[in-house]
This record gives C-alpha cells, structure tokens and sequence, in this order.
C-alpha cells in the first residue's frame, strides 16, 4: 500500500530572471506600501496628520540651501565608503572594517595637520595628509587580507576587530593632542591658520561631491572593464576557478583591499581635511557599517549605489527633523527610518525569489 504524502503549503525557488520594468513596479509597490504603513503608525500613535510628518522629512533633507548641500556631502562620504568595501565583497571578502579604515586615514590627515601644520608650506601639508591617508587606510585593510590569504583567517571576524583597535588608538592620540589639557579632545584644528584644510572649490561641500562622483564613475569602470575587475568576479565565483585559469587568489585578495583600504582613507582625509578639521572617535557616525548595507542594497552597482546612499542620508536626516519640528523624539523617527527601509529591502527578496503556494497529496514511498 502507498502511504499519502502531503506537500508543504509552500515554497520557495529562485527565479530565474525578472524583467527590469518588473522589478521597478515591485520596488514601487514596497515604497507606497511603506509609506501606507508609516501613515497608519503615525496617525495611531501620535494623532497627528501624517503629511506634517512627511513634510518634516523632506525638509529635514532639502528645507533649505544649507541642508540640501549638506544632504549631498553627507551622501558622498557614505558613496565613497560603499564603493571602497564593493571590491571586497565582490569577491567574498566581507570586509566589515570600514569604519577602523575610515579611522586610520583620518588620524593620518588629522597627525599631519598638527604636526606639519606651521611647518611647511600648506600644499606640501595638503600632499602628506593625502600620502599618509590612504597609506594608513591601505595598511588598515591589508592586514587581514594577509591573514586571509596566507592562514585563511576568518576576514570578517579579523576585519571587525581591527576596528576596535583603531577607535583606541584615535582615542590614545586625541587624548596626547587634546587642546586645552584635560578637555578630552583635540578641537578644531589650526583654527586660526587654516594650516591643512583642503582646497574649497566653489564652497565647503563641492569638493567631497566631485570626488565621489569620480570615484563612483572610476569604480564602475574598474570592476565592469579592467582586467583586475574580472579577477575579482572570478575569485568571487570560485577560487578554484580562479586557481585553474592562472589567478592567484591571495595576491587578488591582498590587492583588493589595499584598494579597499586606501579608498576608505580617502573618505578619512575628506571628514577631517575638508568637514570637520579635527579627529574623535566618533567622526565616521557609523557610516563604516552603514556601508555595508547600501553595497549590497544596491547589489555592488556602483551607480545604484548613488540612489542607494541618498535615501539613508535622507532618511537619516528626515528623522532627524521630525524629532524637532514635529515634537517627537528621535525614536519615532527611527521607527518610520525603519519600516520604510524594511519594505525596500524586503522587496529584493520577492524579485530574487518566488513564493509558490501548493497543497495537493501525491502518493509517496511504499510502506
């Protein structure tokens, strides 16, 4: 006799290729979605016109001159760190250390700029804060690829901790730098002189923008065109593959992240040479790890990730406003943060994948 097997209520397989305009019209669909739910949340806890709020969010992003510039600085450093982990991840290196990268260039900058500051000519000033910038953002990146392609460690784990240690070591020097004594933390830098802050093109914000938009065309070009780029893909498909038509994995995993590495000191250089003038342990905002989500949120698409980076510093700043202009406190901003950004990534997963429903009974094994 047959014993009756019942198939689960559903399942799940990957589908094979969605059309373009599809997938626009399902991420078109998770943003009014979102934007339904956090109208419901809104109104249900707060009584408030859900408009107000939306209102507040936009104009915390684009209210005025001033903060449209700074919403569009503040986008490019975020661009500038996704594109420098991109490589990484590409090939299946999930380096998690952006932020101790971004850390270490900035200290570069920062250490140049006390110490050369009324030394040497300012372009020469400007020259070491760059060399020892990406050096140090480079070197911070390269050590765990060593680990990684002589020992197999694991990167994650090793590229996690290295942040730890470079959040102490900007804390050892902002404490030995600290002006006045005993406050705790080093203050603008070379305030009076300006000795090392960059060149300002047109204003204050112009130049981080130039630089991530060549930074974003040059990596879009790096990894779709250039022969290094293929490696990359090649060893993030297979090592074995790699190994077999003559790539060396180790030596692409050590050169990626140099790249990695210098590219996140970049973004160093620019918070401290450029936006701030100073160093804290604080200076990235977490930006290293928020990173992580826009790469692969934008699925290492160096254009996508444009559209990808604006919409958290959008967000971002729209809570930020609501907390103000709306009364409410930053919680409630953070909760409609997140649900807007939950229906967007969650939307990925049904253009990735393809729930299918069943439920009949088919004759299984002989009992």
């Amino acid at each position: 006799m047959k014993k009756e097997t019942k198939e689960p209520l559903f399942h799940i397989v990957k589908r094979k290729d969605m059309p373009l305009k599809k997938q626009w019209v399902v991420r078109g669909i998770a943003v009014l979605s979102a934007v339904l739910v956090c109208a419901i949340v809104t109104v249900i806890t707060t009584k408030m016109n859900p408009l107000s709020v939306f209102s507040a969010v936009i104009t915390g992003a684009f209210g005025s001159s001033r903060k449209t510039w700074v919403t569009l600085q503040d986008t490019s450093v975020l661009l500038l760190i996704s594109l420098a982990l991109t490589p990484a991840f590409k090939m299946k290196f999930w380096n998690i250390g952006g932020e101790g990268q971004v850390l270490m260039g900035g200290l570069g900058a920062a250490a140049c700029m006390i110490v050369l500051g009324d030394k040497i000519p300012d372009p020469l000033v400007a020259l070491c804060m760059i060399v020892s910038s990406v050096t140090l953002g480079a070197l911070w990146g390269v050590i765990p690829a060593i680990f990684k392609a002589k020992w197999n460690t694991n990167e994650t784990l090793s590229t996690l901790m290295m942040n730890y240690i470079a959040i102490q070591i900007v804390a050892y020097f902002t404490i030995y730098w600290e002006v006045p004594k005993g406050s705790g933390k080093i203050g603008i830098i070379n305030q009076s002189t300006n000795a090392g802050w960059l060149l300002e093109i047109g204003n204050k914000y112009l130049l981080t923008i130039m630089i991530a938009v060549l930074a974003t065309v040059g990596m879009f070009i790096y990894l779709k065109y250039t022969k290094q780029g293929y490696e990359i893909a090649v060893v993030g498909e297979s090592e074995k593959t790699a190994r077999y038509v003559g790539i060396r994995p180790g030596l692409v995993i050590i050169r990626t992240m140099l790249i990695s590495g210098a590219l996140c000191g970049l973004a160093g250089l620019l918070l401290v040479g450029s936006i701030h003038h100073t160093i804290t342990t604080t200076i990235t905002g977490g930006q290293g790890f928020t990173a992580v989500m826009v790469s692969w949120l934008a699925k290492f698409n160096p254009v996508t990730m444009i559209f990808a980076s604006l919409l958290i510093v959008f967000l971002g700043h729209g809570a930020s406003e609501i907390s103000t202009s709306c009364g409410l406190n930053q919680s409630f901003g953070d909760i409609i943060t997140g649900i807007i950004l939950f229906f967007i990534i969650g939307c990925e997963f049904f253009i990735e994948y393809q729930v299918i429903f069943s439920g009949k009974k088919k004759g299984g094994n002989e009992a």
